[in-house]
């Protein structure tokens, strides 16, 4: 079974770019591509698709506002946010509203299909190097919600995803997604880095 793919951008060259990257690649098959938001919907609602890669900046209807209106109306469809590197800000809103990660507009080959892997996994994908600065720059603080910072402290504590829903009255669903989302807008791939990130940070 191969991975369908829709491809959401407004500029040619990079629908075509990313489309001849992915067209010989084993298990995954590009169903379509289309360069606004209404198009996309109205693809969506016909047509077999996996994964959804969004541009953030749609002529019509932005990329966080379609990835929340996937969301909705097509719980199953995954959405990967494409962006280049100015536009940092707008990807923790993209995770917020549902996107499993996103990608460089300039990744490599490897990249893309170790996102796609990532992400019909059930996973989370992000390019590592998406803070060229990283280093000798400090990391602004992630805007966080009241709930998630809950979650964080709890984190922080010790607690379990289970000990941690039954204290919030919420699911373990819930909590886990909470932590995903935690982990994606730290730039983290794990629980010890959070806390200390967030240690750091004067969040905890």
């Amino acid at each position: 079974m191969s991975v369908k793919i829709l491809i959401v951008d407004d500029h040619p060259l990079v629908l075509e770019g990313l489309k001849s990257l992915l067209a010989n690649s084993e298990g995954i098959s590009v169903v379509g591509t289309v360069s606004n938001a209404i198009d996309a919907i109205a693809f969506l609602k016909v047509n077999e698709v996996d994964i959804a890669f969004l541009d953030i900046n749609l002529p019509d209807i932005n990329g966080i506002e379609l990835c929340k209106k996937i969301k909705e109306q097509f719980p199953h469809i995954k959405s990967l946010a494409l962006s280049t590197f100015s536009e940092r800000a707008y990807v923790s809103r993209m995770i917020q509203n549902g996107a499993s990660g996103y990608l460089i507009k300039s990744s490599s080959k490897e990249e893309i299909l170790e996102a796609v892997r990532q992400v019909q996994a059930g996973g989370y994908f992000m390019n590592a190097n998406f803070d060229q600065n990283a280093a000798s720059s400090p990391k602004a603080t992630p805007f966080l919600t009241r709930r998630e910072k809950e979650v964080l402290l709890l984190i922080a504590e010790g607690m379990t995803n289970p000990q941690i829903a039954d204290k919030l009255f919420v699911s373990v669903t819930t909590v886990n997604s909470h932590r995903q989302n935690l982990l994606m807008k730290f730039e983290v791939s794990n629980t010890a880095s959070l806390i200390k990130l967030a240690a750091g940070s004067g969040l905890i």
